[in-house]
């Protein structure tokens, strides 16, 4: 079973996240941006070890007050698969040396069209697809090691990826109940981090609304 490390933001949401994976079929440790383990563990490298991939959950505020994750990014990028929803989308952009700014449009629990390159995490899910994004804050420039894989129709960045490594992120939310494919996303990152059959199971999963 696949042992996912869950790095709390402190979201009301991170639990769906949890939710969702253990649905697919990952097992789940959950440590807040600030516990002493996970700050010990960035410092001292041995923690990673002990899991096949980090997910960075959503949360308020910038990336720059988000606990240890820009220096998590930044030590445990190429170490284990990583990947970020909402503020670790921009927590990753920081790290490596990109922008984040104002949206241009305040979005809390509103949906928008996705369009995406259906490579990665993004393989297999409609196109364009719904998703549902709560975020004041967006991506104004990708550093030269990432690329765009999704942006809105009015071209706001949704989901990016590192050139080399295996670094991946999304701004929407795809444990909300209104955005399709969500399921799938985290099952193809999970066979990232070495679960192959989990795009299939995740396949026959859908939120109950």
């Amino acid at each position: 079973m696949t042992h996912v490390l869950v790095v709390d933001n402190y979201d009301s949401f991170v639990f769906n996240l949890v939710h969702y994976l253990a649905q697919i079929g990952a097992e789940t440790t959950v440590l807040r941006n600030d516990d002493p383990r996970l700050v010990a563990g960035v410092q001292e490298q041995g923690l990673v070890e002990e899991f096949d991939g980090v997910l960075l959950s959503p949360g308020p505020g910038t990336p720059e007050n988000a606990g240890v994750c820009i220096d998590l990014i930044r030590s445990w990028a190429g170490v284990r698969p990583l990947f970020g929803v909402c503020l670790g989308l921009q927590a990753m952009a920081v790290a490596f040396g990109g922008r984040v700014s104002r949206a241009p449009e305040l979005m809390h629990g509103r949906t928008s069209q996705i369009i995406h390159d259906g490579v990665g995490c993004m393989a297999g899910l409609p196109n364009p697809f719904t998703a549902t994004r709560y975020h004041s804050l967006a991506v104004a420039d990708l550093p030269g090691c990432m690329e765009a894989t999704a942006r809105t129709e009015n071209d706001i960045l949704m989901a990016a990826r590192h050139r080399d490594l295996p670094v991946e992120a999304v701004q929407y939310h795809p444990e909300s109940v209104l955005t399709q494919g969500g399921y799938q996303l985290l099952g193809n990152w999970l066979a990232v981090c070495g679960d192959a059959d989990a795009p299939r199971r995740a396949a026959s999963l859908a939120p109950l609304i």
